[in-house]
């Protein structure tokens, strides 16, 4: 521990050995400054030191090296604006803002809805989107997404049309008089459907939703 503080000292953080016990021992969480300097004397990323793959806007933050205050500036958002959202694990940043972030930490579209609480908000204007009226939710969805609109509307009008022909093969069947079985199944098949509603949805979507952005320096 003491050659760890010393090197992090050395390298401009200033360190102590009961400080990095602490950091060990999980009684303490260091700083973004520390646990990047830490980093670069153990020779390792900062995943591994927090010891599991990013799950949150924050630790996708400090896996990309990435100070709070500097990803704000990218951003154009005041640093204590951004930090709420990591703090709430909620985003709401503009088509612009959202771009930049993902870009910055290295993410897709479709997990930036994931780690920031949106799926089941989501989830809800999808089913109304196909049950309903689907070019009122476009909108909505586009805001949640930061996907264009002409691609959210070509996917809400195919699913649309695909719900659609679950009750026009329902009603069909019914007025024939075949027997319940058939029903079942094509209910079943209907239960379904609306259970990967969100999967499919980023399926249609494609690789703007998919993709990951080419890596960028961390500051």
């Amino acid at each position: 521990m003491t050659q760890v503080a010393a090197s992090m000292t050395a390298c401009g953080t200033p360190a102590h050995p009961e400080m990095v016990t602490a950091w060990e021992q999980g009684s303490h969480v260091p700083s973004d400054q520390h646990l990047f300097a830490l980093a670069d004397v153990l020779w390792c990323d900062t995943a591994t030191l927090m010891g599991r793959e990013p799950r949150t806007l924050t630790e996708f933050r400090l896996a990309r090296k990435l100070r709070a205050e500097r990803l704000a500036y990218r951003l154009g958002m005041d640093p204590s604006e951004y930090r709420a959202a990591e703090s709430a694990r909620r985003w709401h940043g503009d088509a612009r803002q959202t771009r930049v972030l993902v870009e910055a930490l290295g993410l897709s579209l479709r997990t930036l809805v994931g780690i920031t609480g949106r799926v089941e908000e989501l989830e809800e204007h999808l089913r109304s989107a196909v049950a309903g009226r689907w070019k009122v939710h476009v909108d909505a969805v586009v805001r949640i997404v930061a996907v264009d609109a002409t691609s959210v509307g070509d996917a809400l009008r195919t699913m649309h049309a695909e719900f659609a022909a679950f009750s026009e093969r329902y009603m069909g069947h019914l007025v024939a008089r075949n027997d319940d079985s058939r029903l079942k199944e094509i209910a079943a098949e209907r239960a379904a459907y609306l259970r990967r509603l969100v999967d499919h949805f980023w399926e249609l979507i494609g690789e703007e939703g998919e993709a990951s952005p080419y890596p960028t320096a961390g500051g």
